[in-house]
């Protein structure tokens, strides 16, 4: 008889030792290492089709995707922030052509000096053929001066 005390044969025959009785030095039988060979080979076969799996899925998506013209959420999202920045910029230039025209109606509110019939004595409105309105632009009156119309926009 063997140490643990059941013959070679052993009460399922020759199994006693393959069942983890004995065997291995960490004290495993062959059969569970065939098992977990079995078992790990499995799950690699089964990794490895669901990877092919998932291809075919993800290139069917693809096609029917472009068969019923339908966009990637990447493209959309780029679309909808052109359309963000385009209205942003249409707001602004809305904003500056309201004040704009504001600025315009209140210049053209403002009382304009009467032209003179006499011919001045001043040298500058002499030497212009376009009179009064063009001198008092060069004389620095503020009718003429655009510097601040856009300043604040």
């Amino acid at each position: 008889m063997s140490e643990s005390g059941q013959g070679s044969s052993g009460p399922f025959g020759g199994f006693g030792r393959g069942f983890g009785g004995g065997g291995g030095p960490g004290g495993r039988g062959k059969f569970f290492d065939d098992l977990a060979g079995v078992a790990g080979g499995a799950f690699s076969v089964l990794a490895g089709a669901r990877a092919e799996i998932e291809a075919m899925v993800q290139a069917q998506m693809e096609a029917l995707t472009t068969r019923l013209n339908l966009v990637k959420r990447e493209e959309l999202d780029a679309t909808l922030e052109v359309a963000r920045r385009a209205r942003e910029e249409n707001e602004a230039l809305s904003t500056r052509l309201s004040a704009l025209e504001a600025r315009l109606n209140a210049m053209a509110a403002a009382p304009t000096p009467a032209p003179s019939s006499a011919p001045s004595s001043n040298p500058a409105f002499a030497s212009t053929p376009a009179g009064p309105a063009a001198t008092a632009y060069e004389a620095g009156s503020n009718l003429g001066d655009t510097k601040g119309a856009t300043e604040g926009l």
